[in-house]
């Protein structure tokens, strides 16, 4: 047997070599300038240091860093400095060398890098939600220091995805659900729209594998008929853009999968009724590069009289680039089978920064100069400005970022013409907030376009703003309602939290000054009389209601203060007594959930059967789970064990907030106990309708019918059915089963 360790450890180092060889030649490949030897000092420098250590698939660690250098290189673009880093980014994190040593080897600029990757390690997300914002803080903290750190930090992620199936099921729930929360939107937000894509796909294929395949598979069989449209489609444009005298080539792009499973889930249709899978992609090179938007301009023409655009699909990302640098021209025709396609008209540089993000700037620099950011950086300012703010609830603060994560811009003007970018859904108060703090504060009204509206007005593209302001105006607590920006939540916040602890404190000294006045003792009954007498849940909120004169203390407090105070004596006491049993009881309670839960093995599948879900588990209000959903389990601070679907939205944060909270549960249930669902129908009214509907579910599917509720409008009848079923099973049969009913169009299971 020892025999064989020298041989097996030839075959690895032959592995490594062609690995790191690979990599070389594809840098060689690039518009960079060749710095091949620091590469190459980068890592021997690495595989040194992960000598001998392996990753849990078996393969030795450096394995690791030669991917993610692959992919900074040939998927992002970026240069030497970054494939160093790359190559570097775990040495310090797993190994005795410090940030000086890198910095003594390799210079400034590469320490820093891997510095900032060091202090992100682990990913975002520590056990407790306070961990997780400061981690996440640090990213976007470093981030504006060197975009670099998260660019490579975002490949990290990627090849970590692509070999997560070496990992344990709840490690996998927890690092696909941080994916989708963070890492997916972040690297659109840079740009990366291929990485976003396969990062969205490997995170769903690994929570729904079986959604994943029944897609998948969906797709494979209507490929040949995808082909055959794509084919008719685009043959008269060919011909056109020949005559045009164009350099350009046309490609299918086909919707990601889970893409196309959200679209599912979200419109509440099958597979079968998602139109728009297929899109039509035509890049060229222009004629020169003056030239390039002039040309998108006079494709779409030329092609617009070949087919009908439908007139409110124009999506000119040309002469207005998202933040993220994006740039192209969507139109939308109607195709000679009456069906609607997107065709997306860009040059080869749009293309390669639509792909490639920031990084793709690069590209077309000499040496790979310096990074050119534009955009970005106010992005970057903006987080900025809020991580100045602390927050003091870390879920506020995550959800304030994401915010700004998942922006989609609008463009309006300022009276004097001057161009902002806002994000979609943006308010005229977002819009104050956005020019400076004090004028957020102090606006009452807007005009857009010059008519008058109110601060939660929404926003347009090309809607001209003008913000009204009076010194009187004071920032009212409903503002943090329709206010949708994270620069103007977080000010708003942080407005009304100095307002509450400065009437906090007022009400603290008018309290003091009354109880004084009227010779009352100040003890805990006098707060707990007062909180029950104005209906307040605690003395924060009471005293805040003194302070800023909502509760004037007078006759009637007084009254009920200076009770007999005997009667009451006993009852604090019996309170506190009564609270020292209820916390011994429930110390004993926790005690003996701690014992339950400490049986279930988070590494271990949980097997949910009839008596645990009866007897020892939750299921979520949020999501009502039945039997055949993808489902997972969530240990709470009370060692309760809740069940949720794994796609839903609280779900999600637990995942990213509580991973090491998190079991992978699988169902046991054997059809033995029933649950409640809502299922959805839609169609066109008829006579005898409803009994068609009610036969079906309870003859033909044997199912009680809890509620039935129908609305007819203009023909057209909508309904929702509450009912009891197993599981997914029988409510995807009573789906189709009703589908088939002549007049229903539409029947599928909706939350509520």
């Amino acid at each position: 047997m020892d025999n064989n360790i020298p041989q097996k450890e030839t075959i690895m180092d032959d592995m490594i070599e062609q690995a790191f060889q690979n990599l070389l030649n594809d840098y060689l490949k690039t518009k960079h300038r060749k710095r091949v030897e620091i590469i190459t000092k980068a890592f021997n420098f690495a595989n040194q240091a992960h000598k001998g250590i392996k990753r849990r698939s078996g393969e030795p660690y450096i394995m690791h860093p030669i991917a993610v250098a692959q992919i900074v290189c040939t998927e992002i673009g970026l240069g030497s400095t970054s494939i160093c880093a790359a190559l570097l980014h775990d040495v310090v994190e797993d190994t005795d060398y410090t940030v000086e040593d890198i910095e003594n080897l390799f210079g400034t600029k590469i320490a820093q890098i891997v510095d900032g990757l060091t202090k992100i390690s682990g990913g975002i997300f520590g056990d407790r939600a306070s961990e997780q914002a400061e981690n996440f803080k640090k990213l976007l903290l470093t981030m504006s220091s060197d975009i670099r750190v998260i660019l490579i930090k975002i490949a990290d992620r990627l090849h970590n995805m692509r070999t997560l199936g070496s990992m344990l099921p709840n490690k996998q729930y927890k690092i696909a659900g941080e994916t989708l929360y963070i890492y997916a939107p972040l690297a659109n937000r840079l740009g990366l729209y291929k990485i976003k894509t396969e990062l969205e796909n490997l995170s769903f294929r690994y929570e729904h594998p079986e959604e994943y395949e029944e897609i998948e598979e969906k797709l494979k069989a209507t490929a040949d008929e995808r082909e055959r449209v794509f084919q008719e489609f685009t043959a008269p444009i060919r011909v056109q853009l020949d005559k045009m005298g164009l350099k350009y080539h046309i490609l299918a792009r086909v919707k990601s999968i889970y893409s196309i499973w959200n679209k599912m889930q979200t419109k509440h249709v099958p597979f079968e009724e998602v139109y728009d899978i297929l899109a039509v992609r035509i890049i060229f090179d222009p004629k020169d590069e003056e030239e390039e938007l002039n040309d998108c301009f006079d494709i779409y023409v030329s092609i617009s009289k070949i087919y009908k655009p439908h007139p409110d699909r124009l999506r000119d990302w040309v002469s207005h680039p998202k933040a993220n640098g994006y740039q192209a021209l969507h139109v939308t025709l109607m195709a000679n089978n009456g069906q609607w396609i997107e065709v997306q008209i860009r040059s080869q540089r749009m293309d390669d920064v639509a792909e490639q993000g920031f990084a793709a700037h690069w590209k077309y620099k000499d040496g790979g100069g310096s990074e050119d950011e534009g955009e970005l950086e106010k992005w970057l300012r903006t987080i900025k400005e809020i991580l100045e703010d602390p927050q003091p609830d870390a879920m506020d603060f995550l959800d304030t970022i994401k915010l700004n994560l998942f922006a989609s811009e609008i463009f309006v003007f300022t009276p004097k013409g001057e161009l902002k970018t806002l994000p979609q859904n943006a308010t005229a108060l977002d819009f104050a907030f956005s020019l400076h703090t004090d004028i957020g504060s102090h606006c009452i009204g807007a005009k857009v376009n010059h008519k008058l509206v109110p601060l939660s007005h929404k926003l347009q593209s090309g809607d001209q703003v003008e913000i009204l302001t009076s010194k009187s105006q004071r920032v009212q607590p409903q503002w943090e309602v329709f206010a949708t920006t994270a620069k103007a939540r977080a000010k708003i916040a942080t407005i009304l939290r100095r307002e509450r602890k400065h009437n906090q404190k007022n009400g603290e000294r008018m309290l003091s000054e009354f109880l004084t006045k009227e010779e009352i003792h100040p003890d805990e009954s006098v707060i707990e009389k007062l909180c029950k007498m104005h209906n307040f849940k605690n003395e924060e909120e009471l005293l805040v209601a003194i302070g800023n004169k909502t509760i004037i203390l007078g006759e009637n407090e007084k009254n009920e203060l200076k009770e007999k105070q005997g009667g009451n004596w006993k009852k604090l006491l019996s309170f506190s007594f009564g609270g020292s049993n209820t916390k011994d009881k429930k110390g004993t309670e926790t005690e003996e959930d701690t014992t339950e839960t400490e049986k279930i093995n988070t590494k271990k599948i949980l097997k949910l059967t009839e008596d645990d879900l009866q007897k020892k588990y939750i299921m979520a209000d949020c999501c009502h789970p039945i039997p055949g959903d993808d489902v997972l389990g969530y240990i709470d601070e009370n060692d309760r064990v809740i069940i949720h679907k794994r796609q839903c939205p609280v779900a999600a944060k637990l995942k990213s907030s509580y991973g090491n909270r998190i079991i992978a549960t699988e169902w046991d249930t054997h059809k033995a106990l029933s649950f409640l669902v809502y299922i959805y129908i839609k169609g066109i009214d008829c006579v005898g309708l409803l009994n068609e509907v009610t036969q079906v579910i309870s003859r033909q599917m044997n199912v009680n019918i809890r509620k039935l509720t129908i609305e007819t409008e203009d023909g057209i009848f909508e309904g929702k059915i509450q009912l009891w079923v197993h599981d997914v099973e029988d409510v995807k049969s009573i789906c189709n089963n009703l589908r088939r009913i002549e007049n229903i169009k539409t029947a599928n299971r909706v939350e509520s």
